[in-house]
């Protein structure tokens, strides 16, 4: 038995496993998992532990690159909305949004004419809406493919996430109007970087979901440890044993009770946590 059996490491992926924010914003290439994250993963697997990834992303976007990280558990997909387990190739949980999904996000649509997002499904399906520059290099960069709708009625379901991507004044005046609607409470709405705004399944949240991975697994919730960096993170570190954050996470993050700021070391912040860890169940 290593040292780390029995505890679930559970890590946000954009901007803290792989910074890709410069990516997200210029455009290029997906960013690879740094030598030295590489090496911690591997030492912490090695040493009896569990590695899973709970990331907004959907199932087609980050299917290519789960073979490509040394990660032993289940994933959290749509920021929330599922479990999916990559080595059996299905899914474990799912919490997607209702039917009266459509019709509350038209009335959206008709109050924010060219309103641009993407529409998530639960299979390899992506809909977009109005794409924008910003659209357009978030689907480069997660190398996803799109089928382009006029409006969210033309959308099939099931609908696993939506995510607008609206900037600058539009989109704080989006979010402001979206959450004064009377459905809003039965959502969960959440800010994504600094751009995206996100509607799931009320309860579907990465901290909901790294709970229920945690129960599947059989993981005391001592022994469960999360680290990200933004506001859909907040609930996963709310709900962890241990919570860590890396040196670019928002504020809101950096000052949530419990988290543990990592050093200023952006593309190597699990090998800081690991190394962390180390001490921890030495």
């Amino acid at each position: 038995m290593g040292k780390f059996q029995g505890v679930l490491l559970v890590s946000d992926f954009d901007n803290t496993l792989v910074y890709t924010e410069e990516v997200l914003l210029g455009g290029g290439s997906l960013p690879p998992l740094s030598r030295e994250n590489r090496r911690a993963l591997e030492y912490f697997t090695a040493q009896g532990g569990l590695f899973s990834v709970a990331t907004g992303r959907a199932l087609p976007s980050f299917a290519p690159i789960a073979p490509t990280l040394p990660m032993n558990g289940p994933t959290v997909l749509f920021n929330g909305a599922a479990i999916y387990d990559f080595a059996r190739g299905e899914y474990l949980c799912t919490a997607f949004l209702p039917d009266s999904i459509r019709r509350d996000l038209h009335a959206v649509e008709l109050a924010f004419p060219g309103l641009a997002a993407e529409i998530y499904h639960d299979g390899s399906q992506i809909h977009t809406l109005h794409p924008n520059a910003l659209t357009r290099n978030h689907m480069a960069l997660t190398h996803s493919a799109a089928t382009e709708a006029d409006s969210i009625l033309q959308v099939p379901m099931p609908i696993s996430k939506v995510l607008f991507e609206e900037t600058g004044q539009r989109g704080r005046d989006l979010e402001r109007y979206i959450r004064s609607q009377p459905w809003a409470r039965d959502f969960e709405i959440v800010r994504s970087g600094k751009f995206f705004l996100e509607i799931t399944a009320k309860g579907a949240t990465k901290g909901a979901m790294t709970q229920k991975l945690a129960s599947l697994l059989g993981i005391r919730a001592e022994n469960v440890c999360c680290v990200g960096d933004e506001a859909n993170d907040l609930t996963m570190l709310a709900s962890a044993g241990h919570a860590f954050a890396p040196a670019n996470a928002i504020e809101a993050v950096r000052r949530a009770p419990g988290v543990e700021l990592l050093p200023d070391c952006r593309e190597d912040a699990l090998a800081a946590l690991i190394d962390r860890l180390d001490g921890l169940y030495a």
